[in-house]
């Protein structure tokens, strides 16, 4: 009997220590991942669930709300969602003065115009036609004005350049025509260089829309034929995602499971190459935003994120990990916790599953129907088994108080 209480007690004071550990992983995940909030880079469950695999692949991905990333290729859907952002920054940080939130409108949408000093046109100047439509002159600002949406090409301002006598030497001095020919020679060298400075949008459509070998292109000369057009990469890159997608579907043995394997990898790799430099940008356009804030406005913290679908999703996983695992250690609701926390980790478990016929997920563990999270499922199944929280947690606290209530009201009857 003495043996039995003996082994008895160990195994309590393992199962309790195994309760422990587990809320203790769990409260250390959320909270690792509450401290990204604060960083320009947030933990994100997106890259987890974009890989899923296996029966439940789908409706794992689509919890993400843009599983392929596709709207980081759509520019209108890029410049919305930047715009949104430049939303959420101006009430994040109401006290902005007026040239931050010029600057900052500048910067993410570009100027309404560039300018550059000018006394007067010069007399055999004559700004018209489709040259008007992009350069004028404010006599009463006395600024030669290009349109900002437009910009000026290098042959717009050679053109512009030709109308006055003026030579530009190579220590850069100008020479020939009049004083005024010069400031006007000068004024279109300063409003071209100030013109070639792109906003973030119109960099983000000048890759999405502009760049041929992203956007594909039309020869006109041939259009109607199989040579008029010729794909781009994003293109290419929808015809791989329905490819796979197709071929997927109808994967029915290892080797074929194998070969698709390889064939997201090279899929993921044409994404990365498509969307990292849109993602970049952006990032690069949040960076310089902060660059415009004081100190004081600093303090503030960053910006809030867009309350997307996977927003929610990544809340819902943060709160879910600390309150979870601070209800294992405490010993509070413990059977109860521990269902939620297992059922949580067996969503995780299915995301991935090393089932046999489903793709093997990336990365250096190697499991066949078992894995950690199944083995984290099953424990704290047997916690929920049994009353750890009685044996050491608050739920002992309260079963002790109500225990010692009942007594005395047996004893009072």
């Amino acid at each position: 009997m003495q043996d039995l209480k003996k082994i008895t007690g160990i195994a309590i004071l393992f199962i309790v220590v195994l309760r422990l550990s587990i809320g203790w992983q769990l409260l250390y995940e959320g909270m690792w991942k509450i401290e990204t909030l604060s960083s320009t880079r947030p933990w994100t469950a997106a890259g987890y669930l974009n890989n899923a695999k296996g029966p439940f692949r789908d409706q794992f991905r689509d919890m993400t709300g843009d599983p392929n990333d596709l709207n980081w290729l759509d520019a209108d859907k890029v410049k919305a969602k930047w715009t949104a952002w430049e939303q959420r920054f101006l009430n994040h940080y109401p006290n902005l003065t007026d040239e931050q939130k010029s600057r900052l409108h500048q910067m993410i949408h570009g100027n309404k115009y560039f300018a550059a000093k000018l006394s007067a046109l010069p007399p055999e100047v004559k700004i018209d036609g489709s040259l008007g439509s992009v350069v004028s002159y404010d006599p009463e600002r006395k600024l030669l004005l290009v349109d900002g949406k437009k910009h000026i090409t290098p042959r717009e301002k050679q053109r512009l350049q030709s109308m006055v006598p003026v030579k530009k030497g190579a220590d850069g001095k100008l020479t020939g025509g009049t004083e005024l020919d010069r400031e006007f020679y000068d004024a279109v060298d300063k409003a071209y260089a100030r013109s070639s400075r792109l906003s973030y949008i119109e960099k983000m459509q000048a890759s999405l829309r502009g760049n041929p070998e992203l956007a594909g292109e039309i020869d006109v000369e041939q259009e109607g034929t199989i040579d008029g057009k010729r794909i781009g990469k994003i293109e290419q890159y929808k015809i791989a995602l329905d490819r796979y997608e197709q071929k997927l579907a109808k994967a029915d043995q290892d080797y074929k499971v194998d070969h698709l394997n390889k064939i997201w990898s090279e899929i993921q790799q044409m994404k990365g190459e498509l969307v990292n430099p849109i993602r970049a940008m952006e990032d690069e356009m949040e960076s310089e935003a902060r660059e415009l804030l004081t100190a004081e406005q600093l303090a503030a913290g960053p910006v809030p994120p867009e309350n997307t679908q996977i927003h929610r999703v990544n809340m819902m996983t943060i709160a879910s990990l600390t309150v979870l695992g601070i209800l294992l250690l405490i010993g509070l609701g413990t059977r109860v916790a521990a269902i939620a926390a297992a059922g949580m980790l067996l969503s995780f478990y299915l995301v991935m599953p090393p089932w046999p016929g489903v793709p093997e997920a990336p990365g250096p563990e190697h499991s066949f129907i078992v894995n950690k999270n199944l083995i984290e499922v099953l424990a704290l199944l047997a916690i929920a088994a049994l009353p750890t929280g009685t044996w050491f947690g608050i739920d002992g606290l309260f079963y002790r108080f109500f225990q010692k209530r009942k007594k005395t009201a047996n004893k009072a009857s």
